[in-house]
């Protein structure tokens, strides 16, 4: 038995990825089949090839080891790589490829499967089933959507090229995060073995969640793990993509951001290991609040990626709520700050009172909360801690922005505390830093409206 060269090995890989995908290989695969087939590790590969992490390298490998797996007929890992293609490479010195897998199916594959059940069923390993599972029956059904374009594109980015293990989708409440998931993953469904949407709102307990997931992807699934440890199994055997909507709900109010209920501290446990472990799937975290641990991680370096949302400019938004005058649709929506949800109550409002005319609802010249907006408003501000609610009431107060020494000397509120509630107030999406010559800060127009008439009304 000789050994192959590289050029074999390209050209054997190269066959079999085009034979399944119908695409040859690109340059960063090309450079990963070389690295692996001289023994490097996904560390070397990376410093070589000038990547920062080594986790984007194992995700490629672990791509290429499932098409192999799935065209040669038997298991293909970073262990048996080089051995398994040496051995495939001189069986079709004489045989076609198509020959070689025919034989492999017909002769050694049975055995082999056999075998590798047999030892997983004394090792009692899961053995989950390669099949698609789908359930979206608790995500929202899209009937429209505006804009979001570069959004899309940046999700397909992280989830589909850059294989972003834990990635967290923020903003305001009402902003359009949930939409923006749901149009994703129904356009890109196909990406994913397993897709699953979960909201902490209807079952907050992790342990119901997980065992959900694990019971409906495998219907006899062993347990002589713990359920983290299977879910994570589940992760890198198949391609998933799990969505936890409504993760504030795990935080708890009135203290600065990202702070876990004592009962759902296990949440943290489940997202740190998500990005520490080798796996092939993704995690999207749907909320308000970014959860502490993510704070300090550097997205160079971890599989981690956050997408802010902020609000829209298109007025495709106001089309069919019974509006008049387009022309002051875009003016509207600023004074709402592109908020979907507020520009919807405040859409029916100006059909209800002005019969749609919005220049003689512009004609009022101030800000009109509905009680939908108010309401909304209230939890936010219920969730804030003691010092946070003093920084906002004192901007509120303000027509102008409002200086970090201002706030100091007329709030009696610690340097930490008060540097700590800017920086929270900033990560709830609720504070806007203005630079120019000294750092100023402001709240958002809807908002301070709310605050000032909260404060009037005490």
């Amino acid at each position: 038995m000789t050994i192959p060269d590289i050029t074999e090995v390209l050209q054997l890989v190269d066959e079999l990825v085009h034979k399944q995908t119908g695409e040859h290989l690109d340059d960063l695969q090309k450079k990963v089949i070389k690295g692996l087939w001289e023994g490097k590790s996904y560390t070397a590969i990376a410093d070589k090839h000038k990547y920062k992490s080594s986790n984007y390298i194992g995700d490629v490998s672990r791509k290429l080891y499932k098409i192999l797996s799935s065209q040669l007929g038997e298991d293909v890992s970073q262990s048996n790589f080089c051995w398994t293609i040496e051995r495939f490479i001189n069986k079709s010195k004489s045989n076609s490829v198509s020959q070689v897998q025919q034989g492999l199916i017909n002769n050694s594959h049975i055995s082999l499967c056999s075998k590798k059940t047999q030892d997983n069923s004394e090792n009692n390993e899961e053995n989950y089933p390669n099949k698609s599972y789908h359930d979206l029956t608790l995500a929202p059904k899209i009937t429209h959507f505006y804009g979001r374009e570069k959004e899309l594109k940046t999700l397909s980015d992280f989830l589909l090229q850059q294989n972003t293990r834990l990635l967290s989708v923020l903003g305001l409440p009402g902003i359009g995060k949930t939409t923006l998931v749901k149009q994703f993953l129904d356009q890109n469904r196909q990406h994913f073995d397993i897709l699953i949407w979960k909201s902490i709102k209807l079952s907050p307990s992790l342990d119901t969640i997980i065992n959900e997931i694990i019971t409906a992807t495998n219907p006899d699934p062993l347990i002589a793990d713990n359920q983290l440890t299977q879910l994570l199994k589940l992760f890198s055997q198949q391609k998933c993509l799990i969505v936890l909507d409504d993760v504030q709900e795990i935080f708890t109010g009135q203290q600065f951001t990202g702070q876990y209920k004592t009962q759902y501290k296990d949440y943290k446990t489940l997202f740190t290991r998500t990005t520490e472990v080798e796996h092939q799937s993704s995690l999207i975290l749907i909320s308000q609040e970014q959860c502490q641990e993510m704070h300090g991680l550097d997205e160079d370096f971890y599989p981690v990626k956050c997408l802010e949302l902020e609000g829209l400019d298109n007025t495709g938004i106001l089309k069919n709520q019974g509006l008049k005058d387009e022309e002051n649709w875009l003016k509207i929506i600023d004074l709402y700050e592109g908020n979907p949800r507020y520009l919807k109550d405040i859409a029916g409002l100006i059909k209800n009172v002005y019969c749609g005319r919005v220049s003689e609802f512009l004609a009022e010249d101030s800000l009109i909360l509905t009680q939908n907006i108010k309401y909304c408003l209230s939890e936010l501000f219920q969730r804030l801690s003691p010092g946070e609610q003093e920084i906002t009431l004192k901007l509120s107060q303000s027509k102008e922005p409002v200086s970090r020494d201002d706030l100091r000397q007329n709030l009696e509120l610690s340097s930490s505390d008060l540097i700590n509630g800017l920086c929270s107030l900033t990560r709830r999406y609720l504070l806007k830093r203005i630079e120019g010559e000294k750092v100023v800060f402001n709240l958002g127009p809807v908002f301070k409206e709310y605050v000032r008439l909260s404060k009037l009304r005490d």
